[in-house]
């Protein structure tokens, strides 16, 4: 058992320092207007899949917790607005938002695994594309129900030409998040399906 515990810990820290790097080295977001590309959630998915719901929630909270920190020092448009409007709403959004995203990836695919026994392939690309949709369903949804009446999102809503929230979430994230949701689904469900393998033969 204790034995069993040390390995998943080597895990997840590995995956942990993969996504610092990743954030490190630019690799992990790229900026797009007033918002950033993500690929920081390939790691969560990763880790959601190979090593369950926990280990999602953990690598989602860093990922949050990077985003919160560069609003903080003002590295981000939106955030550093968001952040200036209301610390705890931006702390709601950027990090409990990426917490749930984990948290949800590595219960879905512990439900598919129960559902369709026989087609993991399937699922790990099922859940790892839940991975960036989730994240951008958690962000922009928590975003809109806290921030929407607030200047900057009014300003940016109206340069955008949008005359709802939900149209404001459509013209804002654009076809990054179609990216988003591609990339990581074709990488981390590739990635997911071996590791998972080779974790049930050691």
């Amino acid at each position: 058992m204790k034995n069993t515990n040390t390995k998943t810990l080597t895990r997840v820290a590995l995956l942990v320092a993969i996504e610092v790097v990743m954030k490190l080295v630019g690799l992990g977001s790229v900026p797009v207007g007033p918002l950033y590309m993500s690929f920081l959630t390939l790691p969560i998915a990763v880790g959601a899949i190979t090593m369950g719901p926990a280990a999602g929630a953990l690598l989602g909270a860093l990922f949050g917790a990077t985003s919160f920190m560069q609003a903080l020092q003002g590295k981000s448009v939106m955030g550093g607005a968001l952040f200036a409007a209301s610390p705890a709403g931006y702390f709601v959004v950027s990090v409990i938002g990426r917490v749930l995203m984990g948290l949800c990836v590595g219960l879905i695919f512990a439900a598919l695994q129960k559902a369709l026994p026989k087609k993991e392939k399937l699922t790990c690309y099922i859940a790892a594309f839940c991975a960036p949709f989730l994240n951008t369903v958690f962000y922009m949804g928590l975003l809109v129900a806290i921030f929407y009446n607030s200047e900057f999102v009014q300003n940016l809503a109206a340069k955008k030409g949008a005359t709802n929230p939900l149209m404001f979430i459509v013209l804002v994230v654009g076809i990054q998040a179609v990216v988003e949701w591609c990339v990581c689904c074709a990488v981390a469900g590739t990635v997911s399906l071996p590791v998972r393998k080779y974790m049930k033969n050691h």
